[in-house]
C-alpha cells in the first residue's frame, strides 16, 4: 500500500509540474491592419471592382474549351501529382504521430533444443533438453509534458502546410494553363492581323506597280513598298512558332504529349480577355486566399509546437507498462499453470544532469520558429507586392491599348485619305508609303498589346491566388 501511495503521489506531482510546460508561441507580426485590410492602392480605376474574386476565376472568360483544359490540368498535371504525393506523406506522418497516444504491445516467443557436454551432466541426468518461452509486453507513455501532443499538433500543421503548398501548385497550374491557351489564341489573332497587313500591302504594291508602268511612280517607290511588304510577311513564321510553343506548353500542362492535344484547343483566334471590370476584393481577402501565406502560417505554427516538444525532454518521460511470460519444456506445459512471471509498474526515463543537448535542441527549435516567422512576414509582404504590381501593370496595359486604339483610328483615316489622294495624283508614292507603314506598325502594335492585356489579366489572377472547384482536404 505504501508503494502504491508513493507512485500516485509522484505522478500527481509530475502532472502538476507539467502544466507549466509548453511551446513558446511565436506571434505573427504582419503589417498593420490598415495596410492589409483596405482596398489596393492600384485598384483606384474603372477596370477592377472590390467584389470578391470567384473561386473558379477562369470561368469568367466563358470559354468551354478553357474550362475543359483546366479540368484536365487539375486532374493530370505532373506538378500537382507531386504536390498531392507530398501531402499524402504529411498525412502519413500525422498518423504516425497520433499512434504514440496508443499503447504499444509486443509479443515474444522462443524455442530451443540443447545438449550439454557429458562432463557437465550429472550421472543419470538427461543430456538433452527443450525449452519454450512465451511473453507479452505492454507499454504506454503518459504524456504529462506535451511531447506526444506537441508532435501531433506539429504534424497536423505540417499537413495543413502541405495542403496549402498543393493549393499553390494548383493556382500556378491553372494560371499557366490559362496563359498558354491565351497565348495560342493571341498568336492566332496576331497571325491574322499580320496576314491582313500583308494582303493590304500587296494591294498597295500592285497599285504602285501599275502607276510605275504608266510613268506615274518611280522604281524606288515600288522597291520600298515591296520591302515593307516582305518585312511584314517575315514576322508571320515567328508568330506561328510562338503559337506552336504555347500549344506544346498547353499539352504538357494538361498531362499530354503535343500530339495528343485536341485540335479544338488551338482553334480560338480571338484574344482571351474579360471585358468587364475584374473582381479583385481587398487585402484581407487576398491574405486569406493566398496559399503561400497560409503555408507560411502553418509552418510557423508547426515550428512553434516543436519548441514544446524539445522542451518536454527537460522533464522525465514516464511510461506505464507491464510484461508477462511463461517458459516450459513443451507447448502443453506453457498453459498448464507452470512457471509464470509478470512485471507491472511505471518506468521513468530522465536525462540528468547533463541536459545541454536538450537546451541545444530547444534553442534550435526557437531559431526555426523565428525563421518561420520571418518567412510568414515575407509571404504577406510578397503577396501584397505581387498583387499591387500586377494591378499596376494591368492598368498600364489597358491605358496603352486605349491610346493605340485612338492611334489606329487616326492611322486608318490617314491611310484612306492618302490612298485617295495618291490615285488622284495629288501626292506621290512616298507619302503613300509613309501612311501604309504607319498603319501597318499601328495595327501590329495593337495586336501585340491585345496579347499583353490578356497576359496581364492572367498575371493578376495568379497574384490574387485564385482557387478552383475541387473539394479541399482538411487536416483533422
Amino acid at each position: 500500500m505504501a508503494y502504491r501511495t508513493f507512485i500516485l503521489s509522484a505522478v500527481s506531482a509530475l502532472a502538476l509540474s507539467g502544466c507549466a510546460v509548453g511551446p513558446d508561441r511565436v506571434s505573427p507580426s504582419p503589417p498593420s491592419p490598415s495596410a492589409t485590410s483596405g482596398p489596393f492602392l492600384s485598384a483606384q480605376n474603372d477596370i477592377v471592382t472590390a467584389n470578391p474574386l470567384p473561386q473558379d476565376w477562369w470561368r469568367l472568360y466563358e470559354d468551354p474549351v478553357l474550362d475543359g483544359l483546366v479540368a484536365d490540368a487539375l486532374g493530370a498535371n505532373t506538378d500537382i501529382r507531386q504536390a498531392v504525393a507530398r501531402m499524402d506523406r504529411a498525412r502519413a506522418a500525422l498518423r504516425g504521430a497520433r499512434s504514440d497516444r496508443l499503447p504499444t504491445v509486443g509479443l515474444t516467443a522462443s524455442a530451443a533444443y540443447s545438449r550439454t557436454p557429458e562432463f557437465e551432466t550429472p550421472p543419470g541426468a538427461d543430456r538433452t533438453g527443450t525449452g519454450i518461452s512465451l511473453g507479452a509486453d505492454v507499454s504506454y507513455e503518459v504524456d504529462l509534458f506535451g511531447r506526444v501532443s506537441g508532435q501531433i499538433s506539429a504534424s497536423r500543421n505540417d499537413l495543413a502546410a502541405a495542403q496549402a503548398d498543393a493549393d499553390a501548385v494548383r493556382v500556378m497550374v491553372v494560371a499557366d494553363t490559362t496563359l498558354a491557351y491565351a497565348n495560342a489564341a493571341s498568336a492566332a489573332a496576331r497571325i491574322d492581323v499580320a496576314r491582313s497587313i500583308v494582303a493590304l500591302l500587296d494591294d498597295s504594291l500592285r497599285l504602285t506597280r501599275r502607276r510605275h508602268e504608266v510613268g506615274m511612280a518611280d522604281g524606288l517607290a515600288v522597291a520600298r513598298i515591296q520591302s515593307l511588304r516582305d518585312q511584314r510577311a517575315a514576322t508571320i513564321p515567328e508568330i506561328e512558332a510562338q503559337r506552336s510553343a504555347a500549344l506544346f506548353a498547353l499539352a504538357t500542362l494538361t498531362g499530354r504529349t503535343p500530339a495528343e492535344l485536341p485540335t479544338i484547343s488551338g482553334e480560338r483566334s480571338i484574344p482571351l480577355e474579360i471585358a468587364a471590370p475584374l473582381p479583385v476584393g481587398d487585402g484581407t481577402q487576398l491574405l486569406a486566399r493566398r496559399p503561400d501565406v497560409r503555408a507560411a502560417e502553418q509552418r510557423l505554427l508547426a515550428d512553434t509546437d516543436r519548441i514544446g516538444v524539445a522542451r518536454a525532454d527537460l522533464y522525465p518521460r514516464i511510461t506505464l507498462g507491464g510484461s508477462v511470460g511463461s517458459s516450459a519444456s513443451s507447448v502443453s506445459n506453457l498453459f498448464s499453470g507452470g512457471p509464470l512471471g509478470f512485471i507491472l509498474g511505471p518506468l521513468i526515463d530522465w536525462v540528468f544532469p547533463n541536459r545541454e543537448p536538450v537546451f541545444a535542441r530547444i534553442d534550435a527549435a526557437k531559431a526555426d520558429a523565428r525563421a518561420s516567422l520571418a518567412a510568414f512576414d515575407g509571404a504577406i509582404l510578397n503577396a501584397l507586392q505581387e498583387t499591387e504590381t500586377a494591378l499596376s501593370r494591368y492598368a498600364g496595359a489597358i491605358e496603352r491599348r486605349r491610346s493605340l486604339e485612338q492611334a489606329m483610328r487616326a492611322a486608318n483615316k490617314a491611310a484612306r485619305i492618302t490612298r485617295a489622294q495618291n490615285r488622284e495624283g495629288v501626292i506621290d508614292s512616298l507619302d503613300l508609303l509613309d501612311a501604309e507603314r504607319t498603319l501597318a506598325e499601328t495595327r501590329a502594335e495593337l495586336a501585340d498589346q491585345d496579347a499583353l492585356v490578356s497576359s496581364r489579366q492572367i498575371d493578376l489572377f495568379r497574384a490574387l491566388g485564385g482557387s478552383w472547384s475541387a473539394e479541399r482536404e482538411t487536416a483533422s
